[in-house]
């Protein structure tokens, strides 16, 4: 297969399984709703996600992972996905980890090589056991993907530290010890740097192979895949890429107008040989 196509692959078993806990887990909350009185609307309207500019992970940042402390620097040497989770979460923290990696499965690139996904725990009660269930549950174990994934711990100080770097803003509902946040990927640099948000929920193929493409500075993808950057702007609202029907008009007609002068080049010269 070229690689300038992007694969279209069937949906994982692991994505299946999303779909289905993530509808149980909106059916629960829709039933659940009075459980969550305890934090105000004016709290739930700060939860969300505006990295300041220039943001980027603090390489000096130090997590938990098998039971080893390690530094962001160390984990993040490649372009690589980020996701925040709450690894006893019941709702939506397993689907959003599932479609990051759905989404990475489609997305043509090769795991570990041209990218790594790094998972970071947001409550810093959760054990390494319950990093390793989440796992389990979302990713193929054994696959490329599994073995290119890190799931690790912080303490408080830390997730906040890493938070607030990144403009991630989340509560916690201390009443029903769980966590409001919002569902989002991270895509970052080699030297952990924000090159785009995605969001969570509706992650394609598409947008997370263009978004590393990005973020390797043409490192990885193809040829066709720097066009469709060109052709495409990035909607921060939507967290996704949009064809500008402007910019793909503008490219095809450069290419026709060069494509012209060169067949009128041609038909010269061969008439100057003929004269000749």
């Amino acid at each position: 297969m070229p690689s300038s196509v992007i694969p279209a692959l069937a949906p994982t078993r692991v994505f299946d399984r999303a779909i289905c806990r993530l509808i149980a887990a909106l059916a629960g909350i829709l039933m659940s709703s009075a459980a969550v009185a305890a934090v105000t609307p004016e709290a739930y309207r700060n939860v969300g996600v505006s990295p300041p500019p220039g943001a980027g992970v603090p390489r000096d940042a130090t997590v938990t992972v098998d039971g080893r402390l390690r530094s962001m620097a160390e984990l993040i040497a490649r372009p690589t996905v980020l996701v925040f989770a709450d690894y006893t979460c019941t709702t939506l923290c397993g689907p959003i980890v599932a479609f990051v990696a759905a989404a990475l499965d489609k997305s043509g690139l090769r795991a570990g090589e041209q990218f790594g996904l790094l998972v970071v725990g947001l409550d810093p009660k959760d054990s390494a056991a319950d990093a390793a269930t989440m796992r389990r549950d979302h990713l193929e174990p054994g696959g490329a993907l599994d073995k290119a994934t890190t799931f690790a711990t912080a303490d408080i100080a830390t997730v906040q530290r890493l938070t607030a770097a990144l403009g991630y803003r989340y509560i916690y509902d201390a009443d029903h010890d769980q966590y409001v946040h919002p569902g989002a990927a991270y895509v970052l640099r080699a030297d952990g740097r924000v090159s785009r948000v995605l969001t969570g929920l509706g992650l394609t193929g598409y947008d997370m192979r263009l978004a590393l493409v990005e973020a390797s500075a043409g490192q990885v993808g193809s040829f066709a895949d720097q066009v469709r950057l060109i052709c495409s702007g990035f909607d921060p609202t939507r967290g996704a890429y949009n064809v500008m029907v402007s910019r793909l008009l503008a490219i095809t007609g450069v290419a026709t107008v060069l494509a012209l002068g060169g067949l009128v080049g041609v038909l010269v010269l061969m008439s100057r040989r003929r004269v000749a």
